[in-house]
């Protein structure tokens, strides 16, 4: 079974996203979008297109709890339903919760330092 097949994207905290945006979007050239995150499209007529997310997440987000990093990896995965099942077989610390919507289904392990990790299956051609 295929476990990760890339980094999906990149979340942090900042005590001011909209403030980091406009840095970023400034001096090194980040195409924030309106909701306030940059999608980097890749892949090319050899391979699946896909995107990696950059974005900033208020200060006093709950989106990464039950962890206190300040940052949270999302990871592309082949199949959610299955590494979940294989992590939970394996001891590791899966979350209950997982979402699914057009954006794809989610899950969420918590990694041995704490950190809260996003498994994410993009919908079929992403």
């Amino acid at each position: 079974m295929k476990r990760v097949t890339g980094i999906g994207g990149i979340f942090f905290k900042s005590p001011d996203p909209k403030h980091l945006c406009a840095w970023y979007r400034d001096h090194l050239g980040l195409d924030v979008t309106d909701w306030g995150g940059v999608i980097f499209s890749w892949g090319g007529s050899d391979s699946t297109p896909g995107m990696t997310l950059w974005s900033p997440f208020a200060a006093d987000t709950e989106y990464m709890a039950p962890s206190s990093a300040t940052f949270m990896v999302n990871f592309r995965v082949a199949d959610l339903d299955a590494l979940l099942a294989a992590l939970r077989a394996e001891g590791c610390n899966v979350l209950d919760k997982t979402d699914a919507s057009e954006q794809g289904k989610f899950g969420w392990v918590i990694d041995p330092d704490g950190n809260k990790i996003e498994l994410w299956e993009p919908p079929p051609g992403q």
